[in-house]
Order: structure tokens, then sequence, then C-alpha cells
């Protein structure tokens, strides 16, 4: 069988506020799918968020690098549709996490829609390993902010600028 995954390329989008250890074991298992893989950041200026655009695109690049994954991972950012990214950069499938029954009813709307906006564009399901099932950048923040320990939760990078904040 012919090894074609250097040529596919894929997009991770998401809001990574923060980016978890969850995420980062998405990306991992995803190169062994893809050649290239762009996580993608919406830029949505009526969404709060806890980080900026810029602090979560420095924190994703720093993690990136801690986890080895460099080189075939690349960090954007957009605003507007996601299919309409996909189809500017020539990118065909969408990659999503899923967690057992918290995200599939979402997820699955979300895969539809963009399906009908764009049918040149698949969405691929990974799996959570089921050590992340529980985890949410929400939970992760609540957690530092009542000084518990997340050290197996996020990359080094993320507990330094989340104690930064929560000074």
């Amino acid at each position: 069988m012919k090894d074609n995954k250097v040529h596919r390329k894929a997009v991770y989008p998401g809001t990574f506020d923060p980016l978890t250890n969850g995420h980062l074991d998405i990306m991992k298992r995803a190169l062994n799918i893809f050649g290239e893989i762009t996580v993608l950041l919406a830029r949505n200026p009526s969404k709060q968020t806890f980080f900026s655009l810029d602090e979560r695109i420095a924190m994703i690049n720093e993690s990136i690098n801690e986890w080895g994954l460099s080189g075939r991972i690349k960090v954007d950012s957009f605003e507007g549709l996601l299919v309409d990214y996909c189809r500017k950069n020539e990118i065909g499938v969408i990659i999503r996490g899923i967690r057992p029954l918290v995200d599939f009813d979402y997820e699955f709307e979300m895969a539809m829609t963009n399906r009908e906006l764009n049918n040149n564009v698949e969405t691929i399901f990974i799996l959570t390993d089921q050590k992340y099932f529980y985890l949410r950048s929400t939970l992760v923040k609540d957690i530092v902010k009542m000084g518990g320990e997340i050290t197996s939760k996020v990359p080094s990078c993320v507990i330094r600028e989340l104690k930064k904040k929560f000074k």
C-alpha cells in the first residue's frame, strides 16, 4: 500500500484557551495520518477568551516544540468560515478530537454543516485518549484558580502562563 500521508494536509481548528495535553495528543496521533497539520484558531472579536490570540499562538508553538512535533505542524488564525479557509489553503480534511458522549452531537452537526457548505472537505474524528476523556480547557483554568496541580494536564508553558494570569 502506498503511503500518501506526506501529500495530505489537514486542519485542526479550535479555541485552545488554553491548549491541553489532550489537544497535543490529537495532533501527535494525526501526524500518523497526515503530512501537514495546521492548528487553526478563530479570530472572533465578539467571543471573550481568557488568553489573547497572540498568547494562545505562542503557547501552541512552544508546546509543539516541547512535544517534539515541530516541522509538520503550523499555527494560523482566521476569521470567517472554516470551509472557506480550507478552500483557500487547499486543505481537504478537518480534524476533530472527540470525547465519548460529550462531544459527538455537536461535532456531528458541525461536520454535516461543513460538508453542506463545501463537499470537498471531510471531517475526521479522532477519539480522545482515555486519560484525557474528562479534560477541558475550562476545567484546567478552574483547577489553577483554586490552587490545584495540573502538571499532567497541560504543557509547562501553559502552566507558567496560567499562573501569571491568576497571580
